[in-house]
């Protein structure tokens, strides 16, 4: 297809080869707003060290879908962490606009996609420059990565990619819907607030109701997952207690094993 058709807001930094979109980002968002502005998006081809939550690595061979999109948000850190629900709601609907009717889709707290059940994309959020969660950062930095041809088999969680769940999707088709998408989020998101994002969210995940494991830095928890708070983190009903957990790992009893 001919070179995406992006929003206005985006200015596009098309890279064959890059160690990680994120880290690119980074770079250029620390020379400052000048030369990245709000919107620029890092999209490359593949990547040589791209990363996950917690320093994991992402595998990133050609095919699939890597991007990272520099955000100055004049917003407290706390609530510029939101926008990892914007772009989880953008690659859902992003996957909803592409797929195969009857595609089983669904988001995973905290920013993960699943198809049948399997990870088929992850969100990795970083911030710069906020000197508490109540002061606003320099900048954040949203990267998105989507399984599209190709997915990983050593992995603790399970993954899949789209080809493999019926759809073929090639990376420019992908970067023009995934932009309209989170552009349209983002939108809501300032004018309405995270409790729309919170709602929609939630209607599109399957967890809710069902139980949990909780792998937090310490500690192992295991109860049922119960809701989010009005901030995006997850409420956990434990034997002893409902838990609200910022951060943490959430696998499935299904997936145990696996």
């Amino acid at each position: 297809m001919d070179a995406p058709k992006l929003p206005s807001l985006f200015t596009l930094v098309e890279l064959d080869t890059v160690d990680s979109t994120n880290a690119e980002a980074r770079r250029r968002a620390e020379q400052g707003p000048e030369a990245a502005p709000e919107g620029t998006l890092i999209w490359a081809a593949e990547q040589t060290a791209g990363r996950g939550r917690r320093g994991r690595t992402w595998v990133s061979p050609k095919g699939n879908f890597y991007a990272s999109i520099i955000l100055r948000p004049e917003v407290p850190l706390r609530e510029a962490a939101q926008f990892g629900f914007v772009a989880s709601l953008a690659v859902f609907d992003t996957i909803g606009s592409l797929a195969q009717p009857g595609t089983d889709a669904h988001t995973k707290w905290p920013n993960d996609l699943l198809i049948s059940g399997r990870k088929v994309a992850g969100i990795l959020l970083e911030a710069q420059g906020a000197a508490s969660a109540e002061a606003p950062p320099d900048f954040v930095i949203v990267g998105v990565g989507v399984n599209l041809m190709h997915f990983p088999d050593d992995v603790e969680f399970p993954a899949t990619c789209m080809q493999d769940e019926g759809t073929v999707v090639l990376p420019p088709e992908f970067l023009q819907v995934f932009a309209r998408h989170f552009l349209a989020w983002s939108r809501i998101w300032v004018d309405e607030g995270f409790e729309r994002l919170r709602k929609n969210w939630l209607w599109r995940c399957d967890q809710v109701g069902k139980e949990v494991e909780v792998r937090l830095a310490n500690e192992t928890l295991t109860g049922t997952f119960k809701d989010l708070d009005a901030s995006g983190a997850l409420i956990l009903e434990t034997p002893t207690g409902p838990r609200t957990i910022t951060a943490g790992d959430v696998f499935f009893p299904q997936n145990q094993d696996a």
